[in-house]
């Protein structure tokens, strides 16, 4: 299948801290948080291990993040699916968080420099 043109500038990048998901009843003091996700359950955030284990907030997957710093649109078709589909063929989890200009990709920490590079050849 050929990779869609339209994702041929994805530049995704590679960040160097460790990412985690962590429950909290609200934002801690000092924490500046990735993301907050409010849901019926309680409140996610993503946030460096570091500050994560700094805060004693608990977690358990640990992730690399990757932005794709194409400006994206959120109403794009496709975009998802297809980073999906490629880091889905390699055996990579991917948790996805879309800001109003791009898209964030959560993946093993393990696994980030092999996900960056199956990125770039989209």
């Amino acid at each position: 299948m050929q990779p869609n043109r339209r994702w041929r500038d994805l530049q995704p990048a590679l960040f160097p801290d460790p990412y985690v998901f962590a429950s909290a009843a609200e934002i801690p003091p000092g924490a500046d948080p990735f993301a907050v996700i409010g849901e019926d359950e309680g409140t996610t955030l993503v946030i460096t291990r570091d500050q994560a284990d700094r805060l004693g907030l608990a977690y358990g997957y640990v992730a690399a993040r990757i932005t794709l710093t194409i400006n994206s649109d959120l109403a794009a078709i496709g975009l998802t699916a297809e980073v999906s589909r490629v880091l889905a063929e390699a055996g990579i989890s991917c948790n996805v968080i879309a800001g109003l200009a791009h898209d964030h990709l959560f993946v093993d920490v393990d696994r980030g420099p092999e996900a960056l590079a199956l990125l770039k050849r989209l």
